[in-house]
């Protein structure tokens, strides 16, 4: 393996951690009609379980003028909606000219390398073509040309122009884009409302009453996912307000869904997730004494009330 293309490949899958990628669209009927183009699986054999290195062999040489793709399996979990949507994959790329391996991931079940379609686009378009519409526990066989990979890792894995690398990528993980699932009737009478925009990036509207002196928690959206217990660090998008302000102090809509560990957040907001369910979008107003009580934070206040609303994208595998 050349240690450059491991180092490339390595960037990708870091992407995440080194920028915020900003929102991206939906994906339309005519992105996910590249599902299933091309005919690799006549000169490409990939065999082995998914999660595991694969056993590959090609018929060289291997040209492609596009990128295609091909399911080696189909996998039956959530599919990839979205450019922001964070995933987690295994990756190995071989030669079309000589069939060798030119790199590839550990498959050492590692579901905390997160990635996204938009940082593949910004840094490998086909793998991010490939992914486009694909289905968690699916395993993709791409056929890549040299225009398709970046210039920079085009030249890190050696890939002359008119040169075409095979990949096959195992969707490990997917994330939610937003909560999905059943919206719920909550009273809203003297609490806050919440508009959603068509990409799910939630609005608060605080009313002109007197902010409540107890932790208040409403389930918006019910998904039916995995129980947030506490025990291990969830993923989610949210966006708060100070009550009396009625001002956007934080949000991470627009960049990478947040990893929380809830021991690590004040306490109204931990109990406020507590027992809700990925998919779920839940308001949670929380009193001084279970946010920074008399303390100012940053942008907050010193007594102020707090009210966040949250989405649970997913729960985080427990590693670090």
């Amino acid at each position: 393996m050349r240690k450059t293309a491991a180092a490339l490949v390595t960037l990708s899958l870091a992407a995440l951690a080194l920028a915020g990628c900003a929102s991206g669209p939906s994906f339309d009927g005519a992105s996910c009609a590249t599902a299933g183009s091309g005919d690799l699986s006549q000169v490409a054999t990939v065999k082995g379980e998914l999660g595991s290195k694969p056993e590959v062999a090609l018929r060289t040489p291997i040209k492609e003028k596009k990128t295609v793709v091909e399911n080696a399996i189909t996998g039956s979990g959530r599919a990839i909606t979205a450019g922001d949507q964070l995933l987690a994959i295994d990756v190995s790329l071989y030669s079309g000219t000589t069939g060798e391996e030119l790199v590839s991931t550990e498959y050492n079940g590692d579901l905390s390398r997160l990635s996204n379609v938009n940082s593949w686009k910004a840094q490998v378009p086909g793998i991010a073509t490939a992914l486009t519409c694909a289905v968690e526990g699916s395993r993709l066989v791409a056929g890549i040309p040299a225009a398709d990979l970046g210039d920079q890792t085009a030249a890190g894995l050696k890939v002359d122009d008119g040169d075409t690398v095979v990949a096959v990528i195992d969707v490990m993980k997917v994330y939610l884009p937003h909560a999905e699932g059943a919206l719920q009737y909550n009273d809203a009478l003297g609490l806050p409302t919440v508009v959603r925009a068509p990409d799910g990036r939630p609005g608060i509207i605080v009313p002109d009453a007197k902010a409540p002196t107890k932790l208040v928690t409403q389930t918006l959206i019910k998904g039916d996912g995995e129980k947030v217990t506490g025990d291990v660090p969830v993923r989610v998008h949210y966006t708060g307000v100070t009550w009396a302000e009625r001002k956007v102090f934080d949000s991470s809509w627009g960049k990478n869904p947040v990893r929380l560990d809830l021991s690590q957040v004040v306490p109204g907001f931990a109990d406020g997730l507590k027992g809700q369910t990925v998919g779920s979008q839940v308001l949670i107003v929380i009193p001084p004494d279970q946010g920074y009580g008399d303390a100012a934070a940053g942008a907050i206040p010193a007594n102020s009330t707090l009210v966040f609303v949250v989405d649970i994208l997913g729960v985080d595998p427990n590693t670090q």
